[in-house]
């Protein structure tokens, strides 16, 4: 442990290992991302819909060329990115979609505004992605379909969950807001051959200046329809003038071409940021492996993680057995916190215990998992992890060790 990490803990009155909680300083915007939007700005073609080749058009062919699949849509946000993926396979009122208990509130949120019930399966208490053999539980005559949620950067077990779907007649769509990057035994998450989600939104790996997302398949289809719902169920075609008919119930969810010149810009770097991220992650998770009662997040073999959250689960009966477990966090993350490290509970509860979703959800309380993963753990967020951030991962690493040497010291305090 650095020398400056050690000593009297500053939630007791020490020195803190870090003199504030880090600054957020994502995304990182640079002058070609200033010259892309400028770009768009002079051009006055401001939205998708217009004859040539528009920014919007540009990103959505650079992703699908990322990723290595044929059609990528770009819509106005992530949510509703799973929304019209929902609706583009035929999801809808009567109709139930497997989400895991353990994700942000969207997922579910998506389902039920297409009129649609979120069911909820439990997750894996290695990557907290949805749990296939909790999955297979959860199926019901009127399964529709499955969101995998490739939570953290890291992919679900997308082939058993695909197999599992397939099997039931389900469309598999991948919640891969948190995963841009990530690859699953050498498959990129969303080029699995699903439909699969992105968020653009500025806190993710690959930003925006604000709000955006897209949608990603190798079914033409699916691909068309998609580009008839974010407009209003017309048919656009950018060599033909809009004939203003619609031919279905759609929606005003596209991109705008500022949004997407920015992310555009953005792509071009994001390799070399993935790549230095998987760099700084590791060497900070190595500081850490052996520190007693912390469990810190992993790759299971054949996966690569994109890092965009890191969810760290503590032993709180073991290093705090006189206080409860709610107790015993809040202390732990108050102590981190004293130091400088920005650490956050980020899910408070499982998903079908959200205010908003709690009267939708006809099932017994069926996830241990996600409770345990929820009630035991912290997180460390994107916006703290940025490409030039190993350095300040490794104050992190001093300060999480500083904390870890005056646990018996800590707990005395709480309970004295």
């Amino acid at each position: 442990m650095n020398a400056e990490g050690g000593g009297e803990l500053a939630l007791a009155g020490g020195k803190p290992v870090l003199p504030s909680l880090a600054p957020v300083d994502w995304p990182r915007t640079t002058d070609a991302d200033r010259a892309a939007v400028l770009a768009v700005l002079e051009s006055n073609v401001f939205v998708s819909d217009r004859a040539g080749l528009t920014a919007v058009e540009r990103l959505e062919r650079s992703w699908a060329e990322f990723l290595g699949v044929r059609r990528c849509v770009g819509v106005s946000n992530g949510t509703t990115a799973i929304e019209l993926a929902l609706l583009a396979h035929g999801v809808g009122p009567g109709d139930e979609v497997v989400v895991p208990a353990l994700t942000f509130v969207g997922t579910a949120m998506a389902v039920t505004h297409v009129g649609a019930t979120p069911v909820y399966a439990d997750v894996d208490p290695v990557t907290f992605t949805m749990s296939p053999r909790s999955l297979s539980a959860a199926f019901t005559e009127r399964t529709k379909a499955v969101i995998p949620v490739h939570l953290h950067g890291l992919s679900a077990d997308i082939a058993a969950i695909t197999d599992l779907a397939r099997s039931r007649g389900c469309a598999v769509i991948e919640d891969a807001a948190q995963a841009h990057g990530a690859r699953y035994h050498g498959v990129p998450c969303g080029a699995f051959g699903n439909t699969a989600t992105f968020s653009l939104q500025m806190t993710k790996n690959l930003p925006t200046c604000g709000e955006g997302g897209l949608v990603v398949t190798n079914d033409d289809s699916v691909a068309d329809s998609l580009v008839q719902l974010r407009q209003f169920g017309e048919l656009i075609r950018p060599d033909q003038p809009r004939r203003y008919v619609s031919h279905r119930l759609g929606f005003n969810a596209k991109l705008s071409n500022v949004q997407a010149a920015y992310t555009g810009s953005q792509l071009e770097r994001f390799p070399a940021y993935h790549a230095a991220r998987r760099k700084n992650v590791a060497a900070f998770l190595a500081r850490l492996g052996n520190l007693p009662g912390l469990v810190c997040p992993s790759e299971p073999e054949g996966y690569e993680h994109a890092w965009h959250i890191l969810r760290f689960v503590v032993d709180l009966d073991r290093l705090f057995p006189d206080l409860s477990t709610a107790a015993a966090r809040t202390l732990l993350m108050r102590a981190l916190r004293a130091e400088g490290v920005p650490a956050t509970r980020y899910q408070m509860m499982p998903l079908a215990d959200q205010p908003a979703l709690r009267s939708l959800c006809q099932q017994e309380p069926a996830w241990p998992v996600t409770q345990d993963v929820i009630d035991r753990s912290f997180t460390i967020q994107q916006r703290h992890l940025p490409p030039d951030a190993g350095p300040l991962l490794q104050r992190f690493a001093d300060a999480i060790e500083k904390v870890w040497s005056n646990l018996a010291v800590l707990e005395k305090g709480a309970v004295s």
